[in-house]
């Protein structure tokens, strides 16, 4: 498998900030995620890529590993020893002409043994006839992100993804909320001679609704009542995440002020049956293109 610069996967420099790891990733993996190329091969493929660069640039102890062996990060202290080891028997062999006492099985090429390591075995470890091990390394972890509504969040419900060409399927809480991200073990890339497999994070986005506006386990939303409904009273209708409710406005409610409709927030979640409360702000809209009659109506009513 050929090398790839994670760095300029995501399109930043080797000094970005997590932040900044963190916003390209995100920009990205909405641009190239399969359910908005359901045909494209190459997106696909891009969005494992930006995955896979996430996975290691994301968490500060492999993004570390990364910058200092590049390719061979995930067995870098490995590589390490045998790029030592390379060495030495380079000079062994300078001194003697050829590789005697190097510590490889007889007949084997040194440069054979090192490619078998870290060349084309995506990591394997090939065992010597001195009685090396074979190293078992967990497959990496994939990223990705799934997008629910407010309402979609707020009922629990099941989904299936498209994950590394494997459909699965998953079971979604009621009361999700923006940013939150669940692990599934086992979901990520295989792992390397016999290690586990890697896992998958899914990170919930949950853009804004356009009536209810959600704080934590609570909702609010903005009502427009008319001048008349404000100094008299009435009914309103009012959205709600299961229908419209109707809602009585008390006589002379002021501008901004704030009723709370208890039990209609968001579910909470992980627990059934409770939810937030939502809060209904009343806007008091004044009436416009009055006629004469109406304003001299409202300088009576001024005056007394």
């Amino acid at each position: 498998m050929a090398f790839i610069d994670y760095y300029k996967t995501l399109g930043v420099n080797k000094n970005a900030t997590q932040d900044d790891i963190k916003k390209a990733y995100r920009r990205l993996a909405r641009k190239m995620h399969p359910d908005l190329n359901p045909d494209d091969k190459e997106a696909h493929h891009k969005f494992q890529e930006l995955n896979e660069a996430n996975e290691v640039l994301s968490d500060p102890e492999k993004r570390a590993k990364y910058d200092k062996y590049g390719e061979h990060w995930k067995n870098g202290e490995e590589y390490e020893k045998y790029e030592q080891a390379r060495q030495q028997n380079s000079q062994r062999s300078y001194s003697s002409g050829g590789f005697s006492g190097a510590d490889f099985g007889e007949g084997e090429d040194f440069s054979d043994f090192f490619q078998s390591m870290f060349g084309g075995g995506g990591g394997g470890f090939s065992s010597s006839s001195r009685g090396r091990s074979s190293g078992k390394f967990k497959g990496q972890d994939l990223h990705a992100e799934l997008q629910l509504s407010l309402h979609e969040a707020a009922e629990t419900h099941q989904r299936t993804l498209d994950v590394n060409n494997k459909k699965v399927r998953i079971t979604i809480p009621a009361g999700v909320y923006d940013g939150q991200q669940i692990k599934l073990k086992g979901y990520g890339m295989e792992g390397h001679n016999g290690g586990p497999n890697g896992d998958l994070y899914i990170t919930f986005i949950i853009p804004e609704d356009s009536h209810l506006k959600r704080s934590g386990d609570d909702l609010k939303t903005t009502v427009n009542i008319d001048m008349y409904t404000a100094l008299l009273g009435g009914d309103v209708e009012v959205k709600t995440l299961n229908g419209s409710v109707k809602l009585k406005v008390k006589p002379e409610t002021a501008s901004a002020s704030t009723v709370r409709l208890k039990g209609k927030g968001f579910p909470v979640y992980k627990k059934e049956g409770q939810s937030g409360d939502l809060y209904v702000t009343f806007n008091v809209q004044l009436p416009k293109n009055l006629t004469d009659r109406q304003k001299e109506l409202l300088k009576e009513m001024q005056k007394s």
